[in-house]
């Protein structure tokens, strides 16, 4: 399935802006989307891929150490909205290499001439180890321990939907340094993936994404490990996030763009009581509205990336309001597409029954969309 980008979908772009849109969607479409495999588990093949195509430099475009820059919230928006319209998988495996990899930033200059090439040409795997049991939504509310031994410190605890887990390189782990302080005593620590003490296993989902739990049993981590300062982990965290949170909108406007485009065909094709499906003003309107719902929610997560690349101090309220409304119109569209679709858009392999799948998890990760309403709300 696929489909030259309307003007819907490239409008105000400037023409850089709509050659990588267009060179993305091609490169998804005949290099990685054939590397899908569907299997929950880290698809390392496809990740080398997206270095191989010159994707993942998009995502790190400048230099290691004090000469890095991170990828404008613009670029990151319209690799993962084309992406997500041919291969969610690969979509999701660049995503990940950048929420894993970009808190690397505030590292030593060791970890991040050791690991940010490596990440950019896609050799190694980032993982963002935040998630507990009884910390998700409420992320300071964390509660691994960091005991300080000597010059280093002893983690011990669970993390629970960790990205990449449990195939990673690394894993960018949060830790509680200061007991009782919620989001003034957490930490940042670099642990390997084959760390002594650390042990995973991965998490069947209902969308075969990579996730997994870390359990840390006394996981020894030195000073150099420590990622930026001490006892304020919390803020890049969540700075890290509000880089990527429109991101997660245009990932599903991808989405729920394929759902679009493969539903008008369907329903221009299938005949039903003599007549094409979309001769049926009541279907026809719904598609219009679908579309023009789609149409308003990429708008406005365009309108973040511009707010976050400008360095608009309302950015936390803006990823928020694209987050919430692009992956809320998404699980919509895509529903309606089953709907128009009937018994075959269920059918296990569909493309629309693993969209359907796909796209429910982008109401959850990176802040349930109850929280992101919780802080428009606040901002009023």
């Amino acid at each position: 399935m696929s489909s030259t980008p309307r003007g819907v979908e490239t409008f105000g772009l400037t023409e850089r802006e709509r050659d990588l849109f267009l060179q993305t969607r091609e490169l998804a479409r005949e290099v990685l989307a054939p590397l899908d495999r569907h299997d929950g588990r880290v698809n390392r093949e496809q990740v080398a891929a997206l270095g191989e195509t010159g994707l993942l430099e998009q995502l790190y475009p400048t230099g290691v150490g004090e000469q890095f820059q991170p990828a404008s919230a613009m670029t990151i928006c319209l690799i993962r909205e084309a992406l997500s319209y041919e291969t969610v998988e690969a979509e999701s495996g660049f995503a990940m290499q950048g929420i894993g990899g970009y808190p690397l930033v505030s590292a030593s200059e060791d970890h991040r001439d050791a690991w940010i090439e490596k990440l950019r040409s896609g050799v190694a795997i980032a993982g963002l180890a935040l998630t507990e049991p009884g910390a998700g939504s409420d992320a300071a509310n964390l509660s691994l321990s960091a005991t300080q031994r000597g010059s280093g410190w002893r983690l011990n605890g669970t993390k629970r939907w960790i990205t990449n887990a449990p195939d990673a390189d690394f894993y960018v782990t949060f830790a509680r340094t200061t007991q009782g302080a919620r989001a003034r005593g957490i930490s940042a620590f670099l642990v390997p993936g084959d760390a002594a003490g650390l042990s995973a296993e991965p998490i069947e989902m209902v969308s075969p994404h990579p996730l997994g739990q870390l359990d840390f049993a006394d996981v020894a981590v030195e000073a150099e490990q420590l990622v930026g300062v001490l006892d304020d982990g919390f803020r890049p965290a969540m700075a890290n996030l509000d880089r990527f949170r429109p991101s997660v909108g245009a990932a599903a406007c991808g989405m729920a763009q394929a759902a679009m485009d493969e539903t008008t065909r369907h329903t221009k094709e299938r005949v039903a009581f003599g007549a094409p499906l979309f001769s049926q003003q009541a279907l026809a309107h719904g598609l219009a509205d679908a579309q023009s719902e789609l149409a308003a929610s990429r708008a406005l997560v365009r309108l973040a990336a511009h707010a976050l690349d400008a360095g608009d101090p309302e950015i936390t309220t803006y990823s928020a309001m694209a987050k919430l409304r692009a992956t809320e119109t998404a699980q919509r569209v895509i529903d309606t597409a089953i709907q128009y679709h009937g018994a075959s858009g269920l059918q296990r392999g569909h493309l629309l029954e693993r969209l359907y799948r796909d796209v429910r998890a982008s109401r959850i990760y990176e802040g349930a969309n109850e929280v992101q309403r919780t802080i428009i709300a606040r901002a009023l």
